[in-house]
């Protein structure tokens, strides 16, 4: 998992371009997006290109307090049968859930 903030040696441009940089590739492999209660993001498996190692992949811009925040998932697999997409979600909303928690900060959904 890796997250970055504005102002946390990020700007609100920088992680515009990440965030578009990932839209576009994740778009390209048939990616899903996120609940909008989760920001602007996406979900998707990558299988065949350089991020193929790790190809299951969810990430997020969202607000907290009254900084953007990012944060990148990725899973090297997951357990047959399992709905991929709805558990990258899923632990989406944890891992954003718990940043909140750890930085004392308010989520703010649209």
């Amino acid at each position: 998992m890796n997250w970055l903030q504005v102002g946390g040696g990020a700007n609100q441009e920088h992680l515009n371009f990440l965030l578009n940089g990932r839209r576009n590739i994740y778009t390209r492999h048939g990616g899903i997006i996120l609940p909008a209660d989760l920001g602007d993001g996406m979900a998707a498996h990558l299988t065949d290109s350089l991020l193929a190692e790790q190809p299951y992949r969810v990430s997020a811009k969202f607000t907290c307090g009254d900084k953007e925040r990012m944060i990148d998932i990725y899973l090297t697999q997951v357990t047959k049968g399992r709905d991929a997409m709805k558990d990258l979600t899923d632990l989406m909303r944890i891992a954003q859930n718990r940043y909140a928690e750890i930085h004392n900060c308010e989520l703010n959904t649209r």
